[in-house]
């Protein structure tokens, strides 16, 4: 039976409840869903949702590559959204950071978000 392995990095902001950024099995990584937090302050990043995305996407990158994968080994992402009139904006970040790489999605809007922000997203990857 495989182990568990959890990732942690500075790249990334500190859970802010009883979880850790990312977890590998198998060699697969999940990540926990990041929202715009600032891995250097903890605090949400200032601006829209496309600044958030940007923020979302490097956190989630940073776990990524401390756990030995990427934004291009990604298989799916779960992306949060606390208005779905932000979709468009997000999209345009999101497929700026993946370019011609495409992980099947999801995309739903929901009630709230921790810390008051706008995006949430989790992914799903495998070991590069």
């Amino acid at each position: 039976m495989s182990t568990l392995r959890r990732v942690a990095t500075d790249r990334a902001p500190a859970a802010i409840g009883p979880y850790c950024q990312g977890v590998i099995h198998d060699g697969l990584v999940y990540t926990s869903g990041q929202i715009a937090l600032d891995p250097a302050t903890g605090a949400l990043v200032p601006g829209d949702v496309a600044a958030q995305t940007r923020r979302v996407l490097a956190n989630l990158a940073g776990i990524l590559e401390a756990a030995g994968s990427s934004l291009g080994q990604v298989l799916k992402t779960t992306v949060f959204l606390q208005d779905m009139a932000d979709f468009a904006a997000m999209n345009a970040v999101y497929a700026e950071a993946f370019g011609s790489h495409l992980p099947a999605r999801s995309t739903v809007a929901v009630a709230g978000l921790p810390k008051g922000a706008r995006v949430e997203i989790e992914a799903l990857a495998r070991l590069a």
